[in-house]
């Protein structure tokens, strides 16, 4: 049974492992050069110098080794032959989604191979970087790699976009990959998902709204929006995913110590009025005095969300549609939510203005990316702004 002689706590988010002696020689290399990488080798090779550096030397067969790297790592970068690592890892397999990368180095760290997870667990990424440190070539052979085209379960996720669902990923790839004829609408977010000076492949059509794109029946879509669609839109789901854009700043205020779930109640109810989809939620922002505000501090670690608070001085910067003296003698701002929600977002016109409900005061802004491709501005995504409701203490 393989143990580990060394330090077994993971350090890293990488396990270069090795059973060489020219494995060796890469493996610290590696260990070396890539930022994040812990390495494994068998002490039949030790040097002496592995604490000092950080190696792990281990006993016995690796193939008891690597079910522990496969659960506790990122990515495993094996330089062991490919068929032995592909029997080793096999029994371990679950999913694309949760297993990690796997890359493989030949003996001479002529090859660099990308075998797992290539898009979702990034092997493709970590394999050209190995690569490069080693000066290997880098094997990968993901169809929308080798094709330069598109990569549907990557499609704005250096943005941070969210999928509404799964459940068509690999359908479409596959119309993306065997250049079936595929539309993009794109509706908000960052508009420079595409590298620029490189035109679009031939079969990709990016079309100014969701009817058109209907209208000209493609294969398969890719919707990127912050809007819940309308049920005249939803066919084009039925060969399409649905991307979730990082876009809508909340500008929140409320009184001490109001709970997490009236707020949270307010935010949904609100969103689902303007028929904005939660997952497209950057930002919860407010005035500085309710940083340490509990139900807010909830809310966004529940979700996830960026928490930017603003002095009042900051927040007086803006300017908004309904000052209040009211809040001004209880903040030193003439308004708290509908100012903090333009301070994040850049935008001029509010989705929603100011609302009040119960201990809650909301605005609603999307963040501005100027056009994108085949788009309108950002301006011109969001609804119309709802009038001010009467100012309140926040």
């Amino acid at each position: 049974m393989s143990t580990v002689a060394a330090n077994n706590e993971r350090n890293g988010v990488y396990a270069v492992v090795a059973i060489t002696k020219h494995g060796v020689e890469i493996a610290r290399r590696l260990g070396g050069a890539l930022a994040g990488a812990d390495v494994y080798y068998t002490d039949k090779f030790a040097r002496g110098d592995e604490a000092k550096y950080g190696i792990r030397l281990f006993s016995g067969n690796v193939k008891t080794l690597l079910p522990e790297l496969f659960a506790r790592y990122d990515g495993l970068i094996c330089i062991i032959s490919l068929g032995a690592v592909v029997r080793m890892i096999a029994p371990l397999l679950k999913d694309k989604k949760t297993d990690p990368a796997v890359v493989v180095i030949d003996d001479k760290a002529e090859h660099v191979i990308s075998v797992l997870s290539g898009h979702l667990g990034g092997a493709n990424d970590l394999t050209r970087r190995v690569a490069a440190i080693l000066g290997a070539r880098p094997v990968i052979t993901t169809a929308s790699d080798v094709q330069q085209t598109i990569a549907v379960d990557l499609f704005g996720r250096e943005f941070g976009w969210e999928w509404e669902s799964d459940d068509k990923l690999t359908p479409v790839s596959a119309a993306v990959v065997n250049e079936e004829p595929v539309a993009i609408v794109q509706e908000s977010g960052e508009p420079d998902w595409w590298p620029e000076g490189r035109p679009l492949p031939k079969n990709i059509t990016v079309y100014g709204s969701i009817a058109e794109a209907l209208a000209a029946r493609p294969a398969a879509a890719l919707v990127v929006t912050h809007r819940l669609l309308e049920p005249e839109e939803e066919a084009i789901l039925q060969n399409g995913v649905l991307y979730r854009p990082k876009v809508i700043a909340l500008g929140i205020g409320c009184n001490r110590g109001t709970a997490a779930d009236e707020i949270e109640a307010v935010i949904l109810e609100t969103l689902n009025e303007l028929r904005f989809s939660l997952k497209s939620v950057k930002a919860l922002c407010t005035i500085d005095l309710k940083k340490d505000e509990p139900g807010l501090r909830e809310v966004v670690g529940k979700y996830g969300w960026e928490f930017v608070t603003y002095t009042p001085e900051e927040l007086n910067t803006v300017p908004i549609e309904a000052p209040s003296e009211t809040v001004y003698r209880y903040t030193g701002a003439y308004g708290v939510s509908e100012p903090a929600a333009k301070l994040y977002s850049g935008a001029e016109r509010m989705a929603l203005v100011k609302k009040k409900s119960g201990n809650v005061t909301i605005s609603v802004a999307l963040i501005r990316h100027g056009r994108g491709k085949g788009s309108e501005s950002c301006d011109d995504w969001s609804s119309p702004p709802r009038e001010a409701a009467p100012a309140k203490r926040p």
